[in-house]
């Protein structure tokens, strides 16, 4: 018969809270930056935000920030083990919180992109500091699994609760004070993007009031100062008896991020404008955007003290106006879209937190999300896109429910897998040198290599771009499948 377990005491539901707080910021930090690098970057370079320069730096800031997301967050996860969870957890999260307030005073591209990458190494680095501390935090097996699976659940809050932010700030930006923010181009009062960026400093005032009420994890603490606890090394994790684990779930992790940048991410704005209900507007856009590039062209030709510049701005700005009406109806279905996405996503990290307290085998537990993935990820980019409507939604949402399982999943698992003195270590770098680091470089096979292949000689429509995220998610979903079944389970685990 086995025993009760445990009483959950106030302390362990203050750490639940913290836990909690940290993933849903995770989340709301990381999808900012799709809401304001746009219209920043614009701004910052005084440029109308379709101009191509403009897309080419989003594009940059995005593999930038997440180049120094996964070197600084591997780095991140020696720390955890070197010097505690709970501390580095902090420090993090801190991180993330001041670096999106900083953004939102940027005077400067190269400002901008410095605080908006050391969010993303905040966040790198949380994620795995969390995941650990919780491990160590239960001694009850049951309990563990559970509020692991809970926890991480928030994550998926993260994204529903900066759209709804963006959206009241949008309203009534005009209303906030100007707290010293730059204003905006032809404007005295700062662009709302600035504001939002200001609101990621949020988490960081419930985690100091409830921080020093938390101990460090106590069975690293008593190895760590009985001197029993060994020195991490990031060669310790390429040991014989550590190798395949740690190369197995990195593969794995940079297979679910490959599929969410690669498919998932790039569906809302690249690929919904070419859904059959859409066709209208984007046949009525097709002349107006070739117009503004065409426009935008000769803008980027001038030296920047060129009069002539100036007309061909309030030309842009005139085409951007003719366009707006048709784009907010396709922003419209975007949102759509987006949500989801994010609520697919939400049901399958509540999914994963139902089937970890019902025990399912680890290696048996993966494959139930990637055998529907197998089956659901092309039928959604090579059938349901050309149908569109309600099955294209459900689909897409199904999508998102077993990618964002699969990121539950390795959040629970890793912390097992790992000895103590590693387990910060190696679960950093399958999340982030696998995932982090080559999965998200996914985005750019899709957009600019597979897509721009099978548009050919012509210009680059939505019908290509999700021909190229079916591809793309389709290969991944199946190198998946087969390197899950060499995931070991994991052994009893230590402290």
């Amino acid at each position: 018969m086995s025993s009760p377990a445990p009483k959950i005491t106030l302390t362990h539901w203050l750490i639940i809270i913290i836990a909690s707080i940290g993933f849903l910021f995770d989340t709301y930090e990381l999808l900012m930056t799709p809401l304001v690098a746009a219209p920043a970057i614009a701004e910052l370079l005084k440029l109308p935000m379709n101009n191509p320069i403009v897309t080419s730096w989003v594009g940059n800031l995005l593999w930038i920030a997440a180049l120094c997301g996964g070197i600084f967050g591997l780095l991140g996860g020696w720390l955890v083990d070197q010097f505690g969870r709970k501390k580095i957890m902090a420090l993090s999260i801190f991180l993330y919180s001041f670096s999106p307030f900083c953004a939102a005073y940027s005077t400067s591209l190269g400002m901008f992109v410095f605080f908006r990458s050391t969010t993303f190494i905040g966040v790198c680095v949380e994620f795995v500091a969390a995941i650990t501390w919780l491990a160590e935090v239960f001694s009850d097996r049951k309990q563990k699994e559970k509020w692991m699976g809970i926890t991480q659940a928030f994550a998926s809050l993260g994204g529903v609760f900066v759209t709804l932010v963006s959206v009241w700030i949008n309203k009534h930006g005009v209303d906030l004070p100007h707290i010293g923010l730059p204003a905006g181009l032809g404007s005295n009062d700062p662009s709302t993007w600035r504001y939002l960026l200001m609101t990621g400093i949020l988490p960081a005032i419930p985690i100091a009031l409830l921080l020093p009420f938390v101990p460090e994890s106590q069975a690293w603490k008593e190895k760590k100062a009985a001197g029993t606890l060994k020195r991490p090394s990031f060669a310790a994790l390429f040991a014989p008896e550590l190798r395949r684990v740690t190369l197995v779930t990195a593969a794995l992790s940079a297979c679910a991020y490959g599929i969410a940048f690669g498919a998932l991410q790039v569906t809302v704005a690249r690929v919904t404008p070419g859904l059959p209900e859409l066709r209208a507007q984007s046949k009525a856009l097709a002349p107006l955007r070739k117009a503004g590039e065409d426009l935008n062209k000769q803008l980027n030709a001038l030296p920047a003290t060129d009069p002539a510049r100036k007309e061909l701005v309030a030309q842009i700005k005139a085409n951007f106006g003719q366009q707006k009406p048709i784009n907010d109806e396709v922003k419209k279905m975007a949102d759509t879209v987006q949500f989801y996405q994010e609520m697919g996503g939400l049901v399958g990290r509540i999914a994963l937190a139902i089937l970890l307290i019902v025990g399912i085998s680890r290696v048996a537990l993966l494959k139930i999300f990637q055998i529907p993935a197998l089956i659901i990820l092309p039928l959604t980019y090579f059938y349901y896109f050309e149908q569109g409507g309600t099955a294209f939604l459900l689909a897409y949402g199904i999508c998102g429910l077993l990618t964002v399982a699969q990121f539950s999943y390795f959040g629970e698992y890793l912390p097992k897998v790992f000895p103590m003195h590693l387990r910060g270590t190696g679960g950093s770098f399958a999340t982030n040198v696998g995932g982090r680091m080559i999965g998200t470089s996914m985005a750019f096979v899709t957009t600019n290599l597979v897509a721009p292949m099978l548009a050919g000689t012509g210009p680059m429509l939505p019908m290509h771009v999700a021909k190229a995220a079916g591809i793309v998610a389709t290969v991944i979903v199946v190198l998946s499948f087969i390197i899950g079944f060499m995931l070991p389970e994991p052994k009893a685990e230590e402290g």
